[in-house]
């Protein structure tokens, strides 16, 4: 009896490890991403900031990036590494920069290559899971990079809904 048991049992948990063996997920396509993109751009030019917006796929790899005509030079890189933080730590930016502050438990993150602790980063969901993030630089402050970065969002939030 005992042998039909752990029999029972190692074929159970082989089972149960060839189930978990994969697993699906949902990623942004190209045009999405761009659509995104293009609606953060013109949401800052409304406003009359000159920007750079970035959006990742899930795992914080670059799908889009515009860059503004008059837009600093600094901004792609920055638009990059705030949509790369927010994918990665799957925290908005802004929140990550309240977190990480000096003196905080996590504020080595700071430190890590890549990371922006700045507002501006967002993650985009669909369905309960992370899907991507967006990154804007260059308008003035982290609001203003987060309502625009909100802005790309919502551009794409129907073609998002599962």
């Amino acid at each position: 009896m005992t042998r039909v048991i752990a029999a029972a049992a190692l074929f159970s948990a082989g089972a149960a490890l060839g189930a978990d063996a994969t697993f699906s997920v949902k990623l942004l396509t190209p045009e999405t991403a761009l659509k995104a993109a293009q609606a953060a751009l013109a949401r800052c030019r409304t406003n009359g900031f000159q920007v750079s917006v970035a959006v990742t796929d899930r795992s914080g790899v670059v799908q889009v990036l515009l860059r503004d005509r008059f837009a600093g030079p600094h901004t792609p890189d920055m638009a990059m590494a705030k949509a790369y933080t927010a994918a990665s730590f799957r925290t908005n930016t802004t929140e990550l920069a309240e977190l990480t502050q000096s003196g905080k438990p996590q504020s080595g993150i700071r430190n890590r290559p890549g990371v922006a602790a700045v507002g501006g980063g967002l993650m985009i969901e669909a369905g309960g899971s992370l899907i991507g993030a967006i990154g804007v630089s260059g308008a003035p402050g982290a609001r203003e990079d987060d309502g625009c970065a909100a802005a790309g969002i919502a551009a794409i939030r129907e073609d998002l809904e599962l």
